[in-house]
């Protein structure tokens, strides 16, 4: 515990040492029309723009500028830049109005809060993402998505049609965190991953952590997908919604108490099935899903608010009485932030979050059922302190209670089930530091402690996986405790005024595993927890960047590369799958993994077209005993090339055209080296694990929309094409007999889309 003590001490030198070269000023940001504050506004001072700062979730901001006349700059993107010209003799508090631009295409931030920001932000692959601006990429039948815009971004890459997993950086979907309001999102897709579960209508704002992930993170060895929902207008009721070929939704928001309390209500609901009931082959059929956003607001005093934030969502899909499929995620956060003084100020969350899956089908009168769930309940203390202009200091804990259901088979009225029970803890420390005019330091230290709990079943395995012994706990004895130490550092040095180098480290775990049934995210994946046979995942990652702007920022070039090394990857065994054995622990392997690439990412930000290019370079493999004769092997992620361009026109001041075109590799696979037959039946044999490649993916979307703003109203059409040279991309390869070659075999590609036309009417009042 000392040589802890004198690590943090050593690590953060949060007393100044430098003495105030100013006074300081502090204030609050806000919507010039729903009177809500406005986090991750950017505030600078115009002659000394690189000692700027950004407003936290309240909107407010505290920084040191010199005595005298002073002008400060206020810039978001879609909001008028605001100068605002002080006499600043002493310390003083501002309350600041940013209003909407009249005209909001004049100048596009594709991804970002602004290129400057990129350029400045200690942080090392951390992306911004602009809810707005999603509107202006093509989608697939018009249904506007998060996940897949993040998809178009250097370092993330897409599943494949069909899915709404992503995966960074070598990892793959089931090793990113997912967080909606502080509460985790799991499986986060509609209709099997076509679309994702989060709707757009009721975000605020979200950051993807894919390099130097902050210490308050923890959870998953490959990103961190941050995401807030908006709150309500608490000066003005206001609604909007769309419809679409899909869907339709519909948002409400306005005060409780004006000025005191608001709400914010977010609906959406396919209604694909709708259609099926007309059709007489397939009336007996069920394809829909439906997700609610719903949050408020209140105003105790001005340093206290009450936050309550709520998600459903659910969908159901159903072959007549053959095959049923049903999955969400529930999760709701109660949050209350307290502001101490103009230093200090604490986030306190209450959090619930629940996913479930059930899965079933019937074949020759044979029932079959899968269930699944993963249940946390949790309380977590965000503190942040400003202790001067150059340091700010961040630090808290939180607590889980976990709850998770590997399986539950219901094979005609016999019953097994695999449950498992945790309890895990984390403390962190992050300091930002601003050594110097041209140096800023992110350096922090996360604490994590997870203890698997009685309860259920636990076993001794031989080396073959058979169970050789039994171990039976109470409920909430401790069975195993992990303690991992996972340090994290920044750093951002400025060539000049508009040139950057970035480096950084991050060292992160996860005790929540998961298996695939195949390369996507699908409702029936397994899920287990670290255990006395499982290790936490923990993963090493160094990165290196570059980045640059032109001198009117109307261009911007950067540049990254990593290296990343996972301890405790998992795989099946060899002749081992999903539903295999009802003990997960008895088909799997640990061994470690490596990915490495490099990342390229051109932007123009200015200008009737705007638009940028990414492209990576990676490599992911993996070496686990038993599987592959104990040598490295693709991983079944990798991919070499992904090339994504990205191109927005404004035609008029009413029309907008936009189009997409990716390109990567493709996905790694297991073909068969030979066959034989046994009883009749054909039998493959593989010999080498992912040595074969899918068909190359690549994909043209095009999109074009009228906007019309009206006195009392605002509405638009939007029209697209999915897929618009109809290239059939592979979904699914299968192997069967050669007809032509008795002897031989052939690979037969399942796709899932050709050319999809789409139209969606969207309104605002």
């Amino acid at each position: 515990m000392n040589k802890i003590l004198l690590l943090l001490l050593t690590m953060f030198p949060i007393v100044p040492c430098i003495a105030q070269t100013g006074y300081p000023i502090k204030g609050k940001v806000i919507d010039g029309s729903s009177r809500q504050p406005m986090p991750g506004v950017t505030v600078s001072n115009k002659e000394f723009s690189t000692n700027g700062v950004s407003t936290d979730l309240q909107g407010r901001f505290s920084m040191d500028v010199p005595q005298g006349t002073q002008t400060l700059v206020f810039s978001f993107i879609g909001y008028e830049t605001l100068e605002m010209e002080i006499d600043l003799q002493s310390g003083q508090e501002l309350t600041v109005t940013l209003t909407e631009g009249s005209h909001l295409i004049e100048e596009v931030v594709v991804n970002a809060r602004s290129a400057r920001e990129k350029l400045d932000n200690v942080l090392i692959g951390v992306e911004k993402i602009e809810i707005s601006e999603m509107a202006k990429i093509p989608s697939l039948l018009g249904e506007r998505d998060i996940i897949r815009s993040l998809q178009l971004l250097p370092g993330v890459k897409s599943e494949g049609d069909g899915s709404s997993g992503f995966q960074v950086r070598g990892g793959t979907a089931v090793q990113n965190l997912i967080v909606l309001d502080d509460a985790t999102i799991y499986n986060a897709g509609h209709l099997i991953g076509i679309f994702s579960t989060f709707n757009d209508d009721a975000l605020t704002n979200a950051s993807l952590y894919k390099g130097q992930i902050p210490a308050q993170f923890g959870g998953a060895v490959s990103s961190v997908f941050d995401i807030h929902t908006k709150t309500g207008n608490m000066h003005d009721y206001k609604w909007n919604g769309s419809v679409g070929l899909l869907s339709a939704k519909i948002n409400v928001e306005g005060p409780i108490a004006r000025d005191k309390a608001s709400f914010f209500v977010s609906a959406r609901r396919s209604y694909l099935d709708m259609f099926l009931k007309l059709t007489e082959d397939y009336k007996d059929n069920t394809l829909n899903f439906y997700d609610i956003n719903a949050k408020v607001n209140y105003k105790i005093t001005d340093n206290d608010n009450l936050f309550v934030s709520f998600f459903i969502g659910r969908d159901h899909m159903g072959l007549e009485d053959l095959v049923s499929m049903k999955w969400g995620n529930i999760a709701s956060t109660f949050r209350w932030y307290h502001r101490f003084n103009d230093r200090l100020h604490a986030n306190t969350s209450l959090i619930l979050s629940s996913y479930i899956s059930d899965n079933s089908i019937e074949i020759l009168d044979i029932d079959n059922s899968l269930d699944t769930h993963i249940r946390k309940y949790g309380v977590r203390e965000d503190l942040t302190w400003s202790a001067h202009s150059r340091h700010t200091l961040k630090f808290g804990f939180e607590s889980h209670y976990n709850d998770l259901k590997s399986a539950e088979w219901d094979l005609n009225n016999y019953r097994e089930k695999e449950r498992r029970y945790a309890w895990e803890n984390s403390l962190w420390l992050n300091e930002d530091w601003k050594a110097a005019d041209y140096l800023t330091v992110s350096a922090g230290l996360r604490l994590n402690a997870f203890s698997a709990l009685g309860g259920s079943p636990y076993y001794r395995l031989d080396a073959n996986g058979d169970i050789i012994e039994t171990l039976e706990y109470k409920r909430g004895d401790f069975v195993k405790t992990y303690l991992v130490l996972e340090p994290r550092a920044s750093l951002n040095y400025s060539i000049s005024r508009n040139q950057s180098l970035k480096a950084g480290y991050s060292r992160t775990s996860q005790n929540i595993h998961a298996l695939r049934v195949q390369s996507m995210s699908l409702p029936m994946d397994r899920y287990t927890m670290s255990s006395n046979n499982v290790k936490p995942q923990t993963a090493d990652q160094f990165s290196l960047g570059y980045v640059a702007l032109t001198g009117n920022q109307a261009y911007e070039l950067s540049v990254e590369g990593y290296y990343k090394s996972i301890r405790n990857v998992l795989d099946y065994k060899d002749g081992k799958s999903f539903n295999s054995e009802i003990e997960i622990e008895r088909i799997i392997l640990p061994g470690k993994g490596r990915s490495y690439g490099m990342e390229m990412y051109a932007r123009k930000n200015t200008g009737r077209l705007t638009g940028w290019v990414s492209y990576t370079l990676s490599w992911s493999d993996n070496k686990i005993p038993g599987i592959n004769n104990d040598r490295w092997y693709t991983a079944g992620n990798d991919r070499r090339h992904d090339i994504s361009v990205v191109g927005m026109y404004e035609l008029s001041r009413g029309w907008q055209m936009a189009a997409t075109w990716v390109y990567n590799t493709g996905q790694a696979l297991t073909a068969p080296s030979a066959k034989y037959t046994v009883n009749g039946e054909t039998v493959y044999y593989y010999a080498e694990r992912n040595g074969y490649r899918a068909p190359d993916y690549h994909r043209l979307d095009i999109s074009a929309t009228h906007t019309k703003v009206k006195k009392r109203y605002t509405r638009e059409w939007s029209f697209g094409l999915y897929n618009a040279y109809c290239h059939y991309n592979p979904f699914v390869i299968s192997f069967e007999d050669d007809d032509s070659k008795p002897s031989g075999s052939k690979a037969v590609q399942t796709s899932l889309f050709g050319i999809i036309p789409s139209v969606t009417y969207s309104f605002k009042f």
